[in-house]
């Protein structure tokens, strides 16, 4: 997928910017056309030597105007990145190009009474302190929250820690309102509001320019991170489904992992033993003991209960960063030999099919799993550890857990369609609105493209 720089003349780009910081340091190229898609090795053989053109980095709302209107005026693909915490190359410049480094664009703009203003290249940590000072909290974030941007997310993400609570992205109103910059040569700013949102949620960047985003706050809560475990994982499981079917606990986070995670949760010490199975969990604090009598029901015990300050000064690690991909690259940094796969089990979530596929693939598979909701009604996904043999084998894997009911989810694509996402009609309608010369992200959609 490596472009020829003969469709496109950058020069005249870079000319055309005067004052707009530019980098074409080949280390930067490198570093700015990456993000976390080496969690595959498939992705990493396929995307691992494409690069961008030049690097722009805009300081304001005028220069990334000024960039739009000169890619469109030169024909530069334009590739968005904010924190490069995707996972499927949604950062990765196919067409080569432009990548348009959005973090500058940092400021909060305003919080108000269940809502706050951002700029799109604004992190997702820094969001969440600054809500905080006036007694709200976001209703979600990535596990990546610390250096994730929120532009990032909402456009490369659909759930992530507190969907248990909210719904993934699209359902919540998490988003309330954006504004969206097109791609031509004299360049609009379009606000989308309410259901308008949808047309460039989860499309990764490639149908409009996002700049700003009212996100809906709710009331701060004091949370507690609990490492709660059980003698085994079936039992973790039963207590999720309880938990996951009980109104009254509230709860902001649930993520099941088997004991052969606790190798690389060295960080955790005694809190997770290999011996036993961890929920990771976040739980309002006044639902602590309903939790913990729960989870005693099932034989399971809460060996860690702490508030993020607590966790802080005992230098552990946060329970969102336990959780979903977080899980992932916690192995991957001692044993780059595995990978993973990703699914959504089947309703009513059976635990006891998760204990036949322990028992069928052994050593090949860890076992975790995320509780979150869509439609109002309890989802459980599967996000297991793989070790590595050949593409053919995940291939293999992949169609057995089909087999068995779950909706699999390819993590080893680097396009909306391969990876189980459907553009509908009004995200392909926005294409043509705000990029009709399929500049943004050239290359990642095969229905939401610009061109006839």
């Amino acid at each position: 997928m490596i472009h020829t720089q003969a469709s496109f003349d950058l020069k005249a780009l870079q000319a055309d910017l005067p004052g707009i910081t530019q980098s074409t340091d080949p280390q930067q190229l490198r570093l700015k056309s990456r993000d976390f898609y080496w969690y595959s090795p498939i992705l990493d053989a396929r995307l691992k030597d494409c690069r961008a053109d030049v690097v722009l980095q805009p300081r304001d709302e005028a220069e990334i105007v000024a960039i739009a209107a000169a890619a469109a005026r030169h024909q530069v693909p334009l590739t968005l990145r904010g924190g490069g915490t995707g996972n499927y190359g949604q950062s990765v410049p196919l067409a080569g190009g432009a990548v348009i480094d959005m973090t500058k664009l940092d400021r909060i703009i305003e919080v108000g009474d269940g809502y706050v203003r951002v700029q799109a290249g604004c992190r997702i940590s820094v969001i969440q302190e600054a809500v905080e000072q006036h007694g709200q909290q976001l209703m979600m974030f990535p596990s990546t929250q610390r250096i994730a941007t929120i532009g990032g997310f909402i456009a490369g993400g659909l759930a992530g820690i507190g969907s248990i609570r909210h719904g993934i992205i699209q359902e919540s109103h998490f988003v309330r309102s954006v504004r969206v910059l097109t791609v031509e040569e004299e360049p609009r700013i379009i606000t989308l509001a309410g259901d308008e949102v949808d047309a460039i949620l989860h499309a990764w960047g490639t149908n409009g320019i996002l700049l700003e985003f009212e996100l809906g706050l709710v009331a701060a809560e004091d949370w507690i991170h609990c490492i709660t475990q059980f003698a085994s994982y079936e039992d973790v499981l039963r207590f999720g489904n309880v938990v996951h079917a009980t109104p009254d606990l509230d709860v902001f986070q649930l993520s099941a992992v088997e004991g052969r995670f606790a190798p690389y949760y060295e960080s955790l010490g005694s809190h997770f033993d290999a011996a036993r199975h961890a929920m990771f969990g976040v739980v309002n604090r006044s639902h602590l003991e309903a939790f913990r009598a729960l989870a005693a029901s099932f034989g399971g015990e809460i060996t860690l209960a702490m508030d993020e300050d607590e966790l802080e000064h005992a230098e552990l690690p946060p329970m969102h960063e336990c959780a979903f991909n977080h899980t992932t690259l916690q192995v991957l940094k001692k044993d780059r030999g595995w990978t993973y796969l990703q699914f959504v089990m089947a309703q009513p979530f059976d635990p006891e099919l998760v204990t036949r596929q322990m028992a069928r693939y052994g050593d090949e598979v860890l076992m975790h799993h995320e509780f979150t909701r869509v439609g109002g009604a309890p989802r459980v996904s599967c996000l297991p550890l793989v070790r590595y043999s050949s593409q053919e084998r995940l291939a293999e894997l992949a169609q057995e857990f089909a087999a068995d009911g779950c909706l699999v989810r390819n993590a080893h694509a680097f396009t909306l369609e391969e990876c189980g996402r459907v553009a509908d009609q009004e995200q392909i309608a926005m294409k043509g609105v705000a990029d009709p010369l399929d500049l943004l992200n050239r290359g990642k959609s095969a229905t939401i493209v610009g061109r006839e």
